[in-house]
């Protein structure tokens, strides 16, 4: 949504600014200054470490934070509708970057999100319930083959994506 920015980024937090949203040409000037290479503010709900406690912690109890910027390299961002306020867009980001923050340097909030690749998988190879699969139509990536220790901290993405190894159950840590 590019009429409103909110204190989180998204549809939950606070209304901090209206405006009418910008034109298509408009638009696409903003996108076409956040490709590559950009600065980008960390949104205040992330978690993020600022003195030692997590940012959406301390925006959560109501304390007021600058929150630092991040380099953040934009490899794809295609906008594939604007019908205003609302953009739908196509991003591709390094890692550690921020959908949220992609919509605030845009002028607006991300209103809903679609993670359609992250690391090794995409969302084509998930499974539409949602239950692990031990048989695989093509082998599994080098870079997601972990130890038993490590298997546990990629327990939810391996949980809904069909190539996957025979490990057992997942299983989740807090």
């Amino acid at each position: 949504d590019l009429s409103t920015l909110t204190s989180t980024g998204d549809p939950e937090g606070e209304v901090v600014e209206e405006y009418d949203p910008p034109s298509m040409a408009e638009l696409r000037e903003r996108l076409d200054g956040l490709r590559g290479e950009v600065d980008l503010k960390i949104p205040a709900a992330s978690a993020v470490k600022i003195g030692g406690e997590r940012a959406y912690k301390l925006h959560r109890a109501g304390v007021a934070v600058e929150m630092p910027t991040r380099r953040t390299t934009v490899h794809e961002l295609e906008l594939v509708g604007y019908e205003e306020p609302l953009a739908r867009l196509v991003m591709r980001l390094s890692s550690g970057g921020y959908v949220r923050a992609v919509a605030e340097a845009l002028g607006g909030h991300c209103v809903s999100l679609r993670r359609t690749h992250v690391g090794p998988f995409d969302v084509t190879d998930a499974d539409p319930d949602g239950r692990p699969s031990i048989h695989s139509s093509r082998p599994i990536p080098r870079e997601t083959r972990r130890s038993p220790a490590r298997l546990a901290a990629s327990a939810r993405v391996l949980a809904f994506v069909k190539p996957c190894a025979c490990v057992g159950p997942p299983t989740t840590s807090k």
